[in-house]
């Protein structure tokens, strides 16, 4: 049984028909085998969801047993349901290589099973360190093979080579490292130890966000998808959007974003959306390789988009301990955005083609809200409310898949017990690649923590960058890349923040203290520690650190700091150049408290991860690993790599917000200065696309182009609003012209 799309009393179209081919089969496994055994797997993962939402929500269950729980669930899952080899056939009963291949997969799960009951019986001598025989260290080493078996039958070979090789190094090949990096090793029972019972290893924080937000959403999202939401946003945006010049650019940048709301995934967003939004671009004129970007681009959006953002918006709440709804409050602009610079480039390419609308068979929009839109905005409508009400995500969680079926019922496409079962398996099935993945990133983050190579990356992007924030972000940028090729967005962030997130927040911290000193006192800890110096002693010691301090300045700033300040923008750029010296860090540790507000640091640390958690998206979109990308040339049938390149083109606001987060106060909190910074964002951003494109609403020439790019910084320029009204000076009239030019090209034909 498959879900119907909601009709509307009119023949099916073309979009619908292409849905209808592309309808996910629920119960639809990647190997040939008996179908009792098929139903008898169903029906455990069917309880082991049931027992997962009881452990979430009212279940007295302790964070071990439930991320165990959690581990032997998925574990066993992929053990069935993902080969270990390749299956000869898909259909009918398993015969021969395919027969073998199975006995030895159900031997792993009845493995999978043995080895978590072990860990649960054995937790008080274990985590002790207490090894009094062979099993101990069998079943433990057992423990983590299985979770590498499981992660490379879902993503391939290279995140289990990842995760062998940092295993290596805190076990023996890290001793041959030089400096900082070199590691001396640790005892097998220590590594043991820590990678199963410790904090930061497979069982801990991240198994406990993955068992927790990351499953009650991905099970929220497969219950509207089977409710039909998936269709009604489809049909709701060619509603909207379908008859205007460019409409199905639009479309597919619209129901993108609304499906990121329900979507834990970019690949899935795509393949939703893409079967329908990439066909009708291309039928409206849109170069094929274009309508393929856009689909690539706006699916990786989908994951910035709250409430949900692909599970991003709890790991983050997890990891800074801020308040989840914060979060996702202050993400709506930055995701709004995000999808504006797509629509820019839609509404662009439409005038360089002179596409018209030709979309004939848009639904009506009344007849589409009447049909559909109960199933999608009760459940969203429920989950807000409750978490501006107090709940928790996962309770919040809890209640949207229940009023989901509810409001199934108000609908010709209700849910019964059938559906049900269905959407749970939907859920299940998609959440095996990202249990297994975060379960074995669990591993990659113990050996971060443990060896201190989080806090020794992040010193060394302070030291080459040089104390430059931007210079930081272009390494971060470069790290989530080669990071985002191996692991999916939500592991990439993971690691990456528990890299340079510290780094990236005394960076961001340090700004606002060096603009704080040029108008603030100087505080006491700064003082205090200056009273050790005079001139004289202050040069060499900065020498000594590689900090170039020249003497009429180190007189000055004594002074200036012995008067209590405040200080010149000169002598505040090398005060804090000085404060990263270890003994005068030691001392005036409390500068930027005692300068800035709590909030304001809090506010530091939310704009390093937003920072990280955008540019670990950009893997999606940049080849030469660009799996979205991908997914969207194998539907409109274009080449990868060159889909790849237009899909990273289009998504360059994926860059440019970043720089927002670190420059100026977007997530602060003051919704009339995020407004501020987002109305002439969304101007800069316009004119940097129209500019990159050489066309807005006519041609433009290389010269102006240069122009119109200075106009779209001067739009972004932090902390200057006379400078952004005069970059939107400027645009008011060089779009006033460029009008002009677009009438005069459009009158041409006419006269002629």
């Amino acid at each position: 049984m498959t879900s119907q799309p909601p009709s509307t009393g009119q023949t099916p179209s073309a979009g619908q028909q292409a849905l209808a081919e592309a309808e996910i089969d629920y119960t639809a496994v990647a190997r040939p085998m008996p179908r009792a055994l098929k139903l008898a797997i169903f029906a455990a993962a069917i309880l082991a969801a049931i027992w997962h939402v009881y452990a979430n929500t009212i279940g007295l269950v302790s964070e071990l047993l439930r991320n165990v729980g959690h581990y032997v669930t998925f574990g066993v899952l992929a053990a069935l349901l993902l080969p270990m080899l390749r299956p000869l056939s898909r259909d009918g009963p398993p015969r021969g290589r395919d027969r073998l291949v199975l006995l030895v997969d159900a031997g792993l799960a009845l493995l999978t099973i043995f080895v978590s009951v072990y860990i649960l019986v054995r937790e008080r001598d274990l985590s002790g360190r207490s090894f009094t025989s062979w099993l101990d260290f069998a079943v433990m080493i057992a423990a983590i093979l299985l979770i590498l078996e499981y992660a490379r039958r879902a993503t391939g070979i290279t995140i289990p080579i990842l995760i062998a090789v940092i295993l290596g190094y805190i076990f023996w090949w890290g001793q041959f490292i030089p400096g900082a990096l070199g590691f001396s090793g640790l005892s097998i029972e220590t590594i043991l130890q820590r990678s199963i019972y410790g904090e930061d290893g497979m069982f801990g924080t991240i198994a406990t966000i993955s068992a927790t937000y990351v499953f009650m959403f991905i099970l929220f999202g497969a219950f509207l998808v089977r409710s039909g939401a998936g269709e009604f946003i489809i049909q709701f945006s060619r509603a909207i959007a379908g008859r205007i010049t460019g409409g199905p650019g639009f479309v597919a940048v619209i129901s993108s974003g609304l499906t990121g709301t329900i979507s834990g995934s970019a690949m899935a967003n795509t393949v939703q959306t893409g079967v329908i939004t990439i066909p009708l671009m291309k039928r409206s004129g849109f170069p094929p390789k274009f309508a393929a970007g856009v689909e690539a681009s706006a699916s990786t959006g989908g994951q910035l988009m709250p409430p949900i953002m692909g599970a991003g918006a709890f790991v983050m709440a997890n990891l800074t301990e801020i308040p989840y709804f914060d979060i996702v409050a202050v993400s709506v602009l930055p995701a709004l955005m995000f999808f504006g610079g797509i629509a820019f480039n839609v509404r662009i390419v439409a005038k360089k083609y002179r596409l018209t609308a030709l979309d004939d068979e848009t639904p009506r929009l009344r007849e589409v809200l009447k049909l559909g839109a109960l199933p999608f905005a009760l459940p969203i409508a429920v989950l807000i409310g409750l978490l501006i009400a107090g709940f928790t995500p996962v309770y919040a969680a809890g209640y949207a898949i229940l009023s989901v079926i509810v409001s199934s019922w108000l609908t010709p496409n209700r849910m019964g017990p059938t559906a049900i079962a269905e959407a749970i398996i939907f859920g299940m099935k998609n959440m095996i690649l990202t249990a297994v993945l975060l379960l074995g990133v669990g591993l990659i983050v113990m050996v971060l923590t443990t060896t201190g190579l989080g806090n020794t990356f992040s010193q060394l992007i302070t030291q080459w960058a040089g104390g430059s924030l931007i210079i930081a972000i272009v390494l971060v940028a470069v790290a989530s890349l080669l990071l985002g090729m191996g692991l999916p967005v939500t592991a990439a962030y993971i690691v990456l923040a528990t890299l340079s997130a510290p780094a990236l927040r005394d960076l961001i911290v340090n700004g606002q203290v060096l603009d704080a000193l040029t108008v603030q006192e100087v505080p006491q800890s700064l003082a205090t520690v200056f009273m050790l110096f005079n001139a004289e002693t202050l040069v060499p010691l900065a020498q000594s650190y590689g900090i170039s301090l020249q003497p009429d300045l180190a007189v000055d700033l004594v002074a200036a700091i012995q008067a209590g300040g405040p200080l010149t923008a000169e002598q505040a750029a090398a005060a804090v150049e000085l404060m990263r010296i270890p003994d005068i860090a030691m001392v005036a540790s409390n500068v930027p408290e005692e300068l800035l507000s709590p909030a304001a640091v809090l506010t530091a640390l939310l704009s390093a991860h937003m920072i990280i958690f955008w540019l670990s998206q950009d893997s999606n979109v940049t080849p030469p690993v660009c799996l979205t990308a991908f997914a969207a040339a194998g539907i409109a049938g274009t080449h990868p790599m060159a889909t790849g390149v237009t899909a990273w083109r289009i998504s360059k606001v994926l860059y440019i917000v970043p720089l927002l987060f670190a420059y100026t106060p977007l997530l602060a909190g003051d919704v009339s200065v995020a407004l501020k910074i987002f109305a002439f964002g969304m101007l800069g951003i316009y004119a940097l696309v129209a500019a990159i494109e050489g066309h807005a609403e006519a041609p433009i020439s290389w010269p102006l182009r240069l122009v119109l790019a200075a106009i779209g910084v001067a739009l972004l320029w932090p902390s200057s609003v006379w400078i952004n009204l005069a970059g939107s000076a400027f645009l008011v009239a060089f779009m006033a012209l460029n009008i002009m030019s677009d009438r005069r090209l459009a009158a041409r034909p006419a006269a002629g």
